[in-house]
């Protein structure tokens, strides 16, 4: 792989982890992040939208689709002041900007390699 390829890979495995983690013990998961533990389906139902979008990841990886690749880094930045904007509105706790921050190192990650 090159390294664009590469990074973008990478990122769809950490989104598969992070998929399987909210689809099997989200309640393990949650109390990480100072977020409640929950019975409601709408955490597993995120957790099968990241999965569907790790397997795109990954795919456009193993093909070498760069106009993909460009968009993911929008994508992810967009992610970061999504998530960050949330904490600063309050309708979100903290740690929820630590998902955003890997969004962004990922992103600088594939920027860099695309650059």
């Amino acid at each position: 792989m090159n390294p664009p390829e590469l990074s973008v890979f990478v990122f769809g495995i950490y989104l598969v982890v992070v998929a399987a983690g909210f689809l099997f013990i989200p309640n393990a998961i949650l109390p990480l992040f100072k977020m409640p533990k929950t019975n409601e389906q709408w955490i597993r139902v995120m957790a099968v939208v990241v999965g569907a979008l790790a397997y795109y990841y990954i795919v456009a990886a193993m093909n070498n689709l760069t106009p993909l690749f460009w968009a993911t880094v929008y994508g992810r930045f967009g992610v970061f002041v999504a998530f960050t904007g949330l904490v600063i509105a309050k309708k979100a706790k903290a740690p929820l900007i630590l998902f955003g921050t890997i969004d962004a190192a990922g992103a600088v990650w594939t920027l860099l390699t695309l650059t």
